[in-house]
């Protein structure tokens, strides 16, 4: 059946590929960016994709941004639409850093956009999610933004649990650790870790599956011209793994094959 997904960072690499993948099975996807005006390759797939594409602005790493975004779910979703899938791809990796040589800001801002950013995402959305639960779910409480909507989402087919999927790195796996390097990025994957598995927590008795994502070393612009994944091949993978989460991997952590990786 076709399914409504939310994918953050969609006008370039993965999460462009996740909404080319997406619509091509047949889903409805809210795509968002910083500057939807400069996002020419996902653009051009509106018209590929009449009616099953919104492109929407967003700035994860802004409150405001996502209070806008919440705002206007009404107006993108139909009224009793729900959203089944949020990607939460979008992220910074801030290169060149040296020991010695850190920046507060550098830190505080990859903190903010791969880690905080993912997690008050997903809570402002949780009550577009669908609830697979029986008899349950989290009350639908916008007070944050002075809005409360007062209604559950349409019930779906809960052979699917909705998921959310935070894509994290390997990076961010203290246990894996072998050298000094991309020093913000790592600590800010490692939080993102963290925020995922208490999600996790807090989700599962609305039903909600919660996974943290290493898509190997793709090849985009963070990933660098000596990357050895495709995109198209991670991106499916990935894909992959969500469709066949159950609620109790909830909370793990799995790269693009489906193979769990230490914390």
């Amino acid at each position: 059946m076709s399914r409504n997904a939310v994918v953050t960072g969609a006008n370039r690499g993965l999460g462009l590929e996740f909404t080319r993948q997406l619509l091509a099975r047949g889903d409805r996807v809210v795509a968002t960016c910083r500057q939807p005006g400069k996002a020419t390759e996902l653009n051009a797939l509106v018209g590929h994709h009449p009616g099953r594409l919104r492109v929407v602005p967003l700035d994860v790493a802004d409150a405001a941004s996502r209070a806008a975004l919440v705002a206007e779910l009404p107006l993108v979703l139909e009224e009793d639409d729900r959203i089944d899938l949020l990607i939460n791809n979008a992220g910074v990796l801030h290169s060149g850093e040296r020991f010695g040589h850190l920046q507060q800001a550098t830190l505080d801002d990859s903190l903010r956009t791969n880690a905080i950013a993912p997690l008050l995402l997903a809570q402002a959305l949780v009550p577009w999610f669908a609830n697979a639960a029986e008899g349950g779910g989290l009350p639908i409480n916008q007070a944050s933004i002075g809005e409360r909507l007062d209604r559950q989402p349409a019930p779906f087919d809960t052979s699917h649990h909705p998921v959310i999927a935070n894509l994290s790195s390997q990076l961010g796996s203290i246990a894996g650790v072998t050298r000094f390097g991309a020093p913000s990025y790592a600590i800010s994957k490692a939080a993102q870790n963290m925020a995922t598995a208490q999600l996790a927590k807090a989700l599962q008795a609305r039903g909600v599956v919660v996974l943290a994502l290493h898509p190997g070393w793709a090849q985009t612009a963070m990933g660098g011209p000596q990357a050895t994944d495709a995109p198209a091949d991670v991106v499916a993978g990935m894909l992959g793994v969500i469709e066949a989460a159950t609620l109790a991997q909830s909370g793990g952590f799995f790269d693009w094959r489906g193979q769990t990786l230490p914390w």
